[in-house]
């Protein structure tokens, strides 16, 4: 066998090793895009739409809020002296502002999703499991920060949890040789919000990553199965 037909046919064997990993038709820039667009757009509807729900937050143990850590032992201190029920209401109306929040969050997304270019679709597919969250994590935590604030803040006066946590905090405040506790609750369910949105459509990214049968259109087949050649 001479030496150029050895090389040729090292060459075609090569390529057809190639070929195996991507059985899919070739993949475009704009389908690379497109495909990094309908993931994220999939966490989003299938993941951030369930927060929106009543026990989207609370009865999600991954994203569910519970007290901040300056108010653990305010909590524990109301159920040493048997007020339970007050104690779990205020943590269910934290994930309650939370849910309300949340639904601000698909405009903003859909903004975002829509202007991946191919270079930031290359570096995101090539990128961790949770590559495609950050990119939407870095692009729209501003702006959702202060879209949620002002709306747990109208939930929590709405649902009367303002009122329930001066209840406890002053309850709290009012026993013996306790330090004293004047928390900004607003503040710390809008970080949680955030952080359970973001939680939750890395979820769906990971899914889609890792399992095939997650990848519902054949964009998403095709361009995820660079990535699994990689």
């Amino acid at each position: 066998m001479t030496l150029a037909l050895m090389f040729v046919l090292t060459s075609c064997a090569e390529l057809q090793q190639i070929a195996s990993q991507f059985p899919v038709q070739s993949v475009t820039e704009g389908d690379i895009a497109t495909g990094l667009q309908q993931a994220l757009q999939k966490g989003i509807d299938q993941q951030v739409t369930l927060l929106t729900k009543e026990n989207g937050f609370f009865g999600n143990q991954l994203v569910k809020i519970s007290l901040p850590e300056e108010l653990q032992y305010v909590d524990k201190a109301l159920r040493n002296i048997g007020l339970d029920d007050l104690a779990d209401q205020g943590i269910l109306l934290l994930n309650r502002a939370a849910e309300d929040a949340v639904k601000e969050a698909t405009p903003i997304f859909v903004a975002a999703v829509k202007d991946i270019t191919f270079t930031d679709a290359r570096n995101i597919l090539m990128g961790d499991n949770l590559a495609a969250t950050s990119y939407l994590e870095n692009k729209t935590s501003d702006q959702l920060s202060e879209k949620f604030k002002p709306v747990i803040k109208n939930s929590l006066d709405k649902v009367g949890a303002n009122d329930i946590w001066k209840n406890i905090i002053t309850k709290y405040n009012s026993i013996p040789l306790t330090k004293k506790v004047d928390p900004d609750l607003t503040s710390y369910v809008n970080n949680k919000a955030l952080d359970g949105v973001f939680t939750m459509i890395g979820e769906e990214e990971k899914e889609i990553r890792s399992s095939v049968s997650e990848r519902t259109t054949l964009v998403l087949q095709k361009v995820f199965a660079l990535q699994d050649g990689v």
